[in-house]
C-alpha cells in the first residue's frame, strides 16, 4: 500500500484532501524503481480543473503505455495547502508515487491561459526545483512547456528548458528515447537540450537572446547554438482515428469540472473568426473517423462508469458525420441513462431536434454566442452568423419548448462603435420579441435572456494580434452604456445583463502579447503573493501594477498601441503553420468589414496546407481553391481599399 505523502493532520485540515491522495479510478501503477525514465505531468491550477483536461489524460496515456516510463501527476496545492506545505517545508509530491516532483527526470507543464503563470512558479518553488532555468543543476528534473500558451512563450521563456510547440502525440516518444541515450551516454543537461534542439517543434529559449529596438519593440532573435532552428514549427497529429486516445480514462473520487466522458470528434475549424487563436493555432481542420469514435464511446463509459458523454470540438457542427454519431450514441446509450452532451452547436433544426432527446427542456437553456451586437461587427471578426439566423434559431427553439437563452458577446473588438454596443441590447430584446410573438397558450411561462459580455483579449497568432485593447475605464464607461440601452428596451425585464472583471482582461492581454522582459514582473509579482490570479477573489491587481512599475515597463505599450505591420512579435520565433501575410490580409479585411469564406467553400492559402492534410485536402475544398477565386476575393479587398503589399 502506498504511504501517503501528507499526514492524517493535514488532510484532515484541508478543504477537500481528495486532491491530494491519488488512488482514482484507471490510475496507473506501476513501481517506480522498474523504470528509466520518471516523468511528472503537471496542471498549475487546482485539481478539479486540471482533472477536466483532454490533454493531459491523452499525455498520461501516451507516456504510460511505455514500459520504461512511468507518467504521474501533480496539480496546484490549493491555498490552504500551499501555507501548510511551506510551513512546514513539504515538497510537492507525485499523485501516484506520493514521492516528491523534484525526484523525476521531467516535469512537463501544460499551460492553458495566461492567468496561471503565477501558479507556474508555485509548482517549481514548491517541488524545490530553481524557479529560473539557469539556475538548474544536473540532478534537477528538465522542465518543459506545451499548450496553447506556449504559440508565444516569451513572458515565461526564463523559467522553462525547453517548450514543446504543438499535439503531443507526434515527438514524445523521440523525446523520451534521445533522453535515455543521453543519459546512457552520461551527457550533461547543456547537451541534451542541444539535441532536443534539433528535434522540430522544441524551442530551447537558452538558445536565443532578443535584441530590442530603442522604442522596446524587438529588432530581432540572436541565435547562440548555432544548431537552434531559425524558426520552430510546431508539431501536428494528422491521422487523429490512429493516433492514442486514453479509452480508459482516470476518474477522480471528487467531482470536477467537466465530470464526464469526453470524445474528441476532430481538431481545428473551419471558420476563420478573427479573435480566436484556438481556430488558428488548431489548423488544419482533421476528424476523427466514424466507426473509431464510436469504438471509444463503448469502451470509455464501460471503463468509467459515467453516466454523460461530452463531444469535444471548437465547432460540432462541422464535423461531417456528426448526425449519424449522435443518433448512434442516443439509439446506443440512451435508454441506458447515459446523457449526451454537445458543445459549440448551431442552432438549427437537426440540433434541436438532439437536443430535444437528451435534454431536459424545462431545465436547460439554449447557448447563442453572436460574439458582437450588430451585423457589421460581425462582418469584422468573421463570425459568419447573419440576424436573420439568430433570430430564425430562437423562433424554432421557442416552438419546440425552450424559454431560456444564453448569449454570449465580446465588447471592445476592433473597430466597435457606440452603435454595436447598442446592437447587444437591440438584439437580445429581438430575441425576446420573438418568443412573445408566439401565442399565450403555447409558450412555457415568461423568457429569459442572459446576455453575457468579455472583454476582448487580442492574442497571437489571430488577425487582431496587431490591435490596441481598451483600457479597464474604457471597458466599464462601455458597460455602463450598455446598461443603460438593456433598460430602454421594451422587454428590460426579460434580459438580464452579465459582465467579467476589466482588469483581470487587461492582465491578460499584458502577458497574451508581452515578451520575455515580462518573466521578471511575473516572478516579482509571484513574490509578492500573487497566486491563482484567474480566481477573482484571489487577484491581486495593485500588485501586478506595481510589479510592471518596479521593472520600468508599461501596460499602454502592450495593449494600449496598434502595433505596426512590419513590427517582429515576440512570438515570431513560432511557425504555427498560418502565415503572417495571411494574418495581415485578414487584419486588412476586417476592417473593411469583408468576410473570409470558411474553408470548406473555399482555400485562402492561411499556410497549413503544408501539413499535408485535413480540410485542405478535401476534393470539395481543392475544386473551390482555384487560382479565379483566390484572385476575386483579392480584388474585392484592394477596393475597399485595403491596398497595400505584403
Amino acid at each position: 500500500m502506498r504511504k501517503l505523502a501528507l499526514s492524517d493532520v493535514i488532510l484532515l485540515s484541508v478543504e477537500k484532501p481528495a486532491r491530494y491522495i491519488g488512488g482514482e479510478v484507471n490510475m496507473r501503477v506501476k513501481d517506480p524503481k522498474d523504470v528509466d525514465i520518471r516523468f511528472c505531468m503537471c496542471f498549475p491550477d487546482v485539481y478539479e480543473i486540471g482533472m477536466s483536461h483532454l490533454g493531459i489524460q491523452i499525455l498520461y496515456d501516451i507516456l504510460n503505455r511505455r514500459e520504461d516510463t512511468y507518467c504521474e501527476r501533480v496539480y496546484s496545492p490549493w491555498v490552504d495547502l500551499d501555507k501548510l506545505m511551506r510551513e512546514k517545508n513539504i515538497p510537492l509530491f507525485a499523485l501516484e508515487s506520493q514521492e516528491p516532483v523534484k525526484d523525476f527526470d521531467f516535469l512537463g507543464i501544460t499551460i492553458q491561459y495566461e492567468m496561471c503563470y503565477t501558479n507556474i512558479l508555485q509548482i517549481l518553488e514548491l517541488s524545490q526545483i530553481p524557479i529560473y532555468a539557469k539556475d538548474r543543476s544536473e540532478d534537477d528534473p528538465i522542465v518543459i512547456g506545451g499548450g496553447p500558451c506556449t504559440y508565444n512563450p516569451e513572458p515565461i521563456a526564463d523559467f522553462f528548458d525547453f517548450f514543446y510547440i504543438g499535439e503531443g502525440e507526434t515527438a514524445y516518444n523521440e523525446l523520451l528515447d534521445l533522453y535515455k541515450e543521453s543519459k546512457k551516454a552520461g551527457k550533461s543537461r547543456r547537451e541534451f537540450l542541444e539535441q532536443v534542439a534539433g528535434i522540430e517543434g522544441m524551442y530551447v529559449p537558452a538558445f536565443y537572446d532578443v535584441i530590442y529596438n530603442e522604442d522596446s519593440t524587438i529588432k530581432g532573435f540572436e541565435k547562440k547554438y548555432e544548431g537552434a532552428p531559425d524558426k520552430v514549427k510546431k508539431q501536428v497529429e494528422m491521422n487523429l482515428s490512429e493516433a492514442y486516445y486514453p479509452t480508459k480514462p482516470l476518474v477522480p473520487f471528487i467531482k470536477a469540472t467537466q465530470d464526464r466522458v469526453v470524445l474528441e470528434i476532430q481538431r481545428g475549424c473551419i471558420r476563420g473568426c478573427r479573435f480566436c487563436q484556438a481556430g488558428m493555432i488548431y489548423r488544419p481542420t482533421r476528424e476523427r473517423d466514424l466507426e473509431y469514435l464510436k469504438k471509444c464511446a463503448y469502451e470509455m463509459l464501460k471503463s468509467t462508469g459515467h453516466e454523460e458523454i461530452s463531444l469535444s470540438s471548437l465547432s460540432s457542427s462541422d464535423y461531417s458525420q456528426l448526425q449519424e454519431l449522435v443518433y448512434f450514441l442516443i439509439d446506443e446509450f440512451g435508454s441506458k441513462g447515459v446523457n449526451i452532451s454537445l458543445p459549440s452547436l448551431r442552432i438549427d433544426a437537426f440540433s434541436l431536434d438532439v437536443m430535444g432527446k437528451v435534454q431536459d427542456i424545462r431545465k436547460s437553456s439554449l447557448t447563442f454566442a453572436p460574439e458582437a451586437g450588430s451585423q457589421r461587427l460581425r462582418d469584422v471578426i468573421n463570425k459568419g452568423l447573419t440576424e436573420e439566423a439568430i433570430l430564425n434559431g430562437a423562433g424554432e427553439a421557442f416552438l419546440s419548448g425552450w424559454n431560456r437563452v444564453k448569449l454570449y458577446f465580446m465588447m471592445g473588438l476592433p473597430t466597435e462603435t457606440d452603435e454595436d454596443i447598442e446592437g447587444i441590447a437591440i438584439l437580445s430584446d429581438k430575441i425576446a420579441r420573438v418568443y412573445y410573438d408566439i401565442p399565450k397558450d403555447q409558450r412555457q411561462g415568461k423568457v429569459s435572456i442572459v446576455a453575457s459580455t468579455s472583454f476582448f483579449v487580442p492574442k497571437p497568432f489571430t488577425p487582431f494580434q496587431w490591435s490596441r485593447m481598451d483600457t479597464p475605464e474604457e471597458y466599464l464607461e462601455k458597460q455602463r452604456f450598455l446598461r443603460s440601452k438593456i433598460n430602454e428596451q421594451l422587454n428590460r425585464k426579460s434580459i438580464k445583463f452579465n459582465w467579467h472583471e476589466a482588469e483581470q482582461s487587461e492582465l491578460e492581454g499584458v502577458l497574451a502579447r508581452g515578451d520575455r522582459r515580462l518573466s521578471k514582473v511575473i516572478y516579482d509579482a509571484y513574490m509578492s503573493g500573487c497566486l491563482y490570479d484567474s480566481w477573482s477573489e484571489h487577484f491581486a491587481y495593485d500588485k501586478w501594477i506595481k510589479a510592471l512599475e518596479e521593472n520600468g515597463l508599461s501596460i499602454s505599450f502592450y495593449n494600449g498601441r496598434e502595433r505596426e505591420e512590419d513590427e517582429i512579435f515576440p512570438w515570431d520565433i513560432i511557425d504555427a503553420g498560418v502565415s503572417k501575410s495571411f494574418l495581415l490580409r485578414e487584419y486588412r479585411r476586417a476592417k473593411n468589414s469583408l468576410e473570409t469564406p470558411n474553408c470548406r467553400e473555399l482555400c485562402y492559402n492561411c499556410g497549413a496546407k503544408q501539413f499535408g492534410g485535413g480540410v485542405c485536402f478535401n476534393e470539395q475544398v481543392l475544386s473551390g481553391s482555384n487560382h479565379e477565386n483566390e484572385v476575386s476575393l483579392m480584388d474585392v479587398e484592394g477596393s475597399q481599399g485595403a491596398g497595400g503589399k505584403e
